[in-house]
């Protein structure tokens, strides 16, 4: 497995993070990212060597064996595997694909994972983004490209009260420091 990047940039900021249990904030760990587009055959091929089935409901993930796909468009999907190095997960959806079209990228640099737990995980979000979050409105099993304040994330309900966000590196300074300030009314 390639050596993972850091979790910079926010090994600092989680150092210095309270505990809020209305609240948690928690970074999450390196991920295979990849970027995906195709039609049907091409999406059959891949969900078979990823092991997921690509949702084709709009503003939903599925999972399975702790891997996700997030749809983000018709003919788009972000493929997460946690821990995972992205090549022989690359390599098996291109061998997979091949001669089918379609797009693939690793985009595994270019983000980074935050969660957000706790009863109160809701409240710190809308206070920067304009989703309705509640769970008839956004159930679990939702993800959506969506902002949060001035950052593009994507954002996934995992449980009732547990989120997903995925943002570029260069905002996820932003977007924590900004979760962290809707959290301290919490404190």
């Amino acid at each position: 497995m390639a050596e993972p990047l850091a979790a910079y940039p926010l090994d600092a900021l989680v150092a210095r993070s309270p505990h809020i249990e209305a609240a948690r904030l928690i970074a999450l760990g390196p991920a295979a990212r990849l970027a995906f587009r195709g039609r049907e055959a091409a999406i059959q091929a891949a969900e078979e060597a990823f092991g997921v089935a690509l949702p084709r409901e709009s503003n939903r993930r599925n999972e399975a064996n702790g891997r996700h796909a997030l749809w983000l468009g018709p003919d788009e999907w972000i493929l997460l595997a946690p821990g995972a190095d992205p090549a022989p997960i690359f390599a098996a959806i291109e061998a997979a694909t091949a001669g089918l079209p379609h797009s693939l990228v690793d985009v595994s640099a270019r983000s980074v994972g935050v969660e957000l737990a706790g009863p109160k995980a809701a409240f710190v979000l809308n206070q920067g983004n304009p989703l309705d979050l509640s769970l008839e409105a956004f159930p679990v099993g939702a993800s959506t490209r969506t902002v949060f304040h001035k950052a593009e994330i994507v954002l996934s309900r995992i449980a009732d009260d547990v989120f997903h966000i995925d943002v570029w590196r260069s905002f996820a300074p932003y977007v924590w420091e900004l979760l962290e300030q809707g959290r301290r009314e919490l404190a």
